[in-house]
């Protein structure tokens, strides 16, 4: 495939930085201006459309033409980025606003945030209600130990679909680089919107639930290096609470991560269990860092504050495997 773009190394380092300064500086866009709700709509579409019979094939027409659409929005922008008589501040900042739309490291710390601060103010029912916008289980009569836990899940398992894997693509495709990011959010989104188990899903979202596993399965075993990196950084610079553990997030990151149903969702929240010495536990369903507490509000902020670290993390693990790998094209 020839790309209409002759992008170097440090194309793809400018627009990377630009994309994370973007991130974290802006709120998410519009939805009428961003590409994953594009793609969702795309998606809602064929779920409105899902016929009675043949739904496994029926899922795996509509996760291909999903990732086609993502690959055009990508190869588009890829086409207006080769356009020399368009500014270059102007080419580069486009490039940025539209990788940034694969990732969400403000947006993950914001929605901890929410919930901390309801909790904070001793308002467990309105924790309870902007948690039940981040995580599919019943939150109605969570106790504040199981709302901190479940907050603390998600947003764990969260830096690696929504922050690490997307990145990873970027840097590791080179000029195909933002095309293999939206490959990878056009598969997270459907697994997202249809990768559910229960009997309207699961022949439908067999497809999306697969290739989304398969695509996030090394991304989550690095993840649990990289909070564990990230957890070591913070416990040098802030011990006013409590010490933080990295050798505990790293073994149990790699002990308990098989744990869950998901292949990968596991590695990211036993290292997070791992380095607060907490108990994170979804009923009837996993147990992790058992014989440890429910986390606490203030674990909701240490979680916070490791994510935000091991994102940095990431971001230069990009950056050495841009200028190792792909010095020129």
């Amino acid at each position: 495939m020839i790309l209409p773009v002759q992008a170097d190394a440090m194309d793809l380092v400018i627009v990377l930085l630009l994309a994370y300064a973007l991130d974290l500086i802006f709120d998410e866009p519009p939805a009428s201006v961003h590409p994953v709700v594009w793609m969702g709509k795309l998606i809602a579409f064929f779920k409105r459309n899902v016929p009675a019979t043949n739904r496994k094939l029926y899922g795996i027409f509509m996760g291909l033409v999903t990732i086609l659409f993502g690959v055009s929005i990508a190869f588009i922008v890829l086409y207006i980025f080769g356009l020399e008589v368009i500014p270059s501040p102007i080419r580069y900042f486009v490039a940025a606003y539209f990788l940034k739309a694969t990732f969400a490291i403000r947006c993950l710390y914001g929605a901890a945030t929410e919930v901390r601060t309801e909790l904070d103010a001793g308002r467990l029912d309105e924790a309870r209600q902007k948690l039940s916008m981040y995580v599919s289980r019943d939150t109605s009569k969570l106790d504040e130990g199981h709302v901190s836990s479940a907050i603390i899940e998600t947003t764990s398992e969260n830096y690696v679909d929504g922050i690490l894997t997307p990145l990873l693509f970027y840097a590791c495709f080179g000029p195909y680089g933002l095309i293999a990011a939206y490959v990878f959010k056009a598969t997270s989104t459907l697994d997202s919107m249809v990768g559910y188990m229960d009997e309207r899903h699961r022949d439908m979202g067999w497809f999306s639930a697969k290739l989304d596993d398969v695509l996030n399965w090394l991304p989550a075993r690095i993840s649990v290096f990289l909070l564990s990196a990230a957890t070591l950084v913070l416990d040098i610079f802030y011990r006013k609470v409590k010490v933080l553990d990295f050798r505990n997030a790293f073994r149990s990151g790699f002990g308990d991560g098989m744990k869950t149903p998901s292949p990968n969702s596991g590695y990211p929240m036993a290292s997070i269990a791992g380095a607060l010495k907490v108990k994170l536990d979804k009923p009837n369903t996993y147990v992790l860092g058992e014989g440890y507490n429910h986390p606490a509000s203030e674990d909701i902020k240490l979680t916070s504050w490791i994510i935000m670290i091991a994102s940095l993390l990431a971001i230069v693990v990009c950056l050495f495997i841009i200028a190792a790998y792909h010095p020129g094209y």
